[in-house]
């Protein structure tokens, strides 16, 4: 009988001592870039600016291993006030991860680009984002509601459900309809469905199609729809890197009567400091886009190049410098841009 007890004391403790084992914990992160533009246009006034971008600070906790919370608030532009600057909560969700699948419901992001998700500045090469980002596709976009995501052999998919975007906004692209999570509607939802896949040392490939019936002054019966495809390469390795975007966006009862927009951007590096002597990443690197923010108009169609150096001392930290011009199809001439930025993320 003592025997019987104790091996029944003994199992119990080990129970105990498994669920035990995991303990509640709280993360903290973030990131923040400092940017310098000097721009001009031919021999016309020279136009220089010195911007603290972005300051943004991700805060999660963990109930269990599988419950957690997780969020991301941006203040933009050092301050709020006059209509200048934006404070913003980015993402703010509840999220179940497991082997199988996950679920995320609050404020979250669909999977757009590569850029969209996964945002920190020691991610990409140039001191602001592509302008394919921006204005093809609006990173970065996030808003009220849910998605289910999961993963099998190198192949990852998700779908996202978000609120409706502003109908009477959407233009010259879609980036003006964002809601941005503020006193929304959830007529028709934004549906967004992405596949990558990543079984490949280096190699990221993927896509997503997003489509909506977008209410016009809140009014469901009156819409502008559109449909968003894209594509999505990055290679990082063996001292190469390349990404190439691609999207277009289709529309009916736009109101600028667009019936499409679109682009892409293409960039190419080597990284060199193994064979200069030294440590971290020195990549030399070259970028070439061209978008249209609607059908042929030369107004709005934009082709941009770059050449720039970035150099990773460490991953977290990125120091930049690039020379590019913008110019716009019917402009004679075209803008001369020098940057000069430093992003980190920890």
């Amino acid at each position: 009988m003592k025997r019987i007890l104790l091996l029944t004391v003994v199992a119990g403790s080990m129970i105990f001592a498994q669920d035990d084992f995991f303990e509640q914990n709280y993360s903290i992160g973030g990131y923040g870039e400092l940017h310098y533009n000097r721009t001009n246009t031919g021999d016309g006034d020279v136009s220089t600016k010195m911007d603290f971008h972005r300051f943004i600070i991700y805060y999660g906790y963990n109930w269990t291993e599988n419950w957690s919370f997780k969020s991301e608030l941006e203040l933009e532009h050092n301050f709020v006030a006059d209509g200048e600057g934006e404070l913003e909560l980015e993402q703010a969700f509840v999220n179940y991860h497991s082997e199988k699948f996950g679920l995320q419901v609050g404020v979250i992001l669909p999977s757009v680009g590569l850029i969209n998700e996964y945002h920190e500045p020691p991610l990409f090469v140039s001191v602001e984002r592509p302008e394919y980002s921006k204005y093809v596709i609006p990173t970065t976009w996030f808003g009220n509601g849910f998605a289910l995501y999961g993963s099998m052999a190198g192949v990852n998919w998700r779908l996202a459900l978000l609120e409706d975007m502003d109908g009477e906004s959407i233009g010259a692209g879609i980036r003006s309809g964002r809601g941005k999570g503020y006193k929304t509607t959830a007529y028709d939802f934004v549906k967004n469905f992405s596949l990558n896949y990543t079984g490949f040392l280096g190699l990221r490939v993927g896509g997503s199609y997003t489509m909506h019936n977008a209410p016009i002054d809140n009014n469901p019966d009156s819409t502008v729809s559109f449909g968003l495809g894209e594509f999505n390469l990055k290679y990082d390795a063996n001292n190469f890197y390349a990404i190439l975007e691609y999207g277009s966006i289709s529309y009916e009862n736009n109101p600028l009567e667009y019936t499409s927009s679109g682009g892409y951007y293409l960039d190419l590096g080597y990284n060199v400091a193994g064979l200069v002597g030294l440590e971290g990443k020195l990549m030399p690197w070259s970028r070439y886009s061209d978008y249209n923010r609607g059908n042929d108009d030369a107004g709005r169609h934009y082709t941009i190049q770059r050449f720039g150096l970035t150099y990773w001392p460490i991953s977290n930290i990125a120091f930049k410098f690039e020379y590019g011009t913008h110019k716009t199809e019917s402009a004679e001439e075209a803008i001369t841009q020098i940057n000069v930025g430093v992003g980190y993320n920890f």
